[in-house]
């Protein structure tokens, strides 16, 4: 087991965020986190880094191989995130600098994390491009040169580039049409799969649950109502909320199966 929460409480003055939520992910799963906007999923990763704004508080148990998240110091919270637990966000546009290239936010990164040798950034960085089907000329482009898929790749090249244990992704196709949606996580499965990394997806969207998660768990108004295999939760679920989620999906158009039978 890589993450272990255990009754997890998030609150503010006013309410209370999440409530009581424990999960368990196991190494080189797929894990999706299930919900409607609001539910609580976003605040759910932003705690497990120690990413909450300052309004808010937290108690429980974050268990990340054996550390309690929480408890840490910035020192170690450092040395942690970035190497062992990466984000990949919905804003990608907000994570880059528009007015610096690449090249330079691959460089800072990796600089942050202790990799001294510039020539050895650069190489790093050009093969993290190129694992994520960008060539070598994206390490010289600003961010507003690059489409949006094309910059949701660089966030996931830059995310991954220190292969990291635990990958956060959250609601990381929103801004993009359903084609780049499927080839960005794609490219996030065949990661997985070379990296042996393991991932936390979190989503609203039922179809990306059926093809890539492993287990997952349902949200609803800071609460977990059901968690499971993937197959027995879409087959056969239990909860109330979690049966008017799935009937409420939509189905895959034309040119999304198209793409996904390899015709587009």
């Amino acid at each position: 087991m890589i993450l272990s929460i255990e009754k997890l409480s998030v609150r503010s003055k006013e309410k209370n965020i999440l409530d009581n939520v424990s999960l368990q992910l196991e190494k080189g799963e797929w894990y999706a986190l299930v919900g409607q906007s609001g539910s609580g999923k976003s605040v759910l990763s932003q705690t497990i880094g120690q990413m909450l704004s300052p309004n808010l508080t937290a108690e429980g148990k974050i268990n990340f191989n054996g550390e309690n998240t929480l408890s840490l110091r910035r020192s170690d919270l450092k040395r942690i995130r970035g190497q062992k637990i990466a984000y990949i966000f919905q804003d990608y546009q907000g994570s880059f600098t528009p007015f610096r290239t690449i090249g330079q936010h691959f460089q800072e990164y990796q600089k942050v994390h202790g990799v001294n040798d510039r020539i050895v950034r650069k190489d790093n960085a050009i093969q993290a491009l190129e694992s994520v089907g960008l060539d070598e000329k994206f390490y010289k482009r600003y961010p507003f040169q690059l489409s949006g898929g094309q910059l949701q790749r660089t966030s996931i090249a830059l995310s991954l580039l220190l292969s990291p244990e635990l990958v956060i992704a959250d609601e990381i196709t929103t801004a993009l049409d359903s084609i780049s949606a499927h080839r960005i996580l794609q490219v996030l499965k065949e990661k997985q799969q070379e990296t042996g990394c393991t991932i936390l997806f979190i989503t609203h969207d039922w179809r990306h649950v059926r093809k890539y998660a492993d287990r997952l768990a349902v949200m609803k108004e800071g609460k977990i109502v059901e968690c499971g295999d993937k197959t027995k939760v879409l087959t056969n679920p239990q909860h109330e909320y979690t049966k008017q989620l799935i009937a409420a999906a939509p189905v895959l158009k034309a040119s999304e199966l198209a793409v996904k039978e390899g015709v587009l």
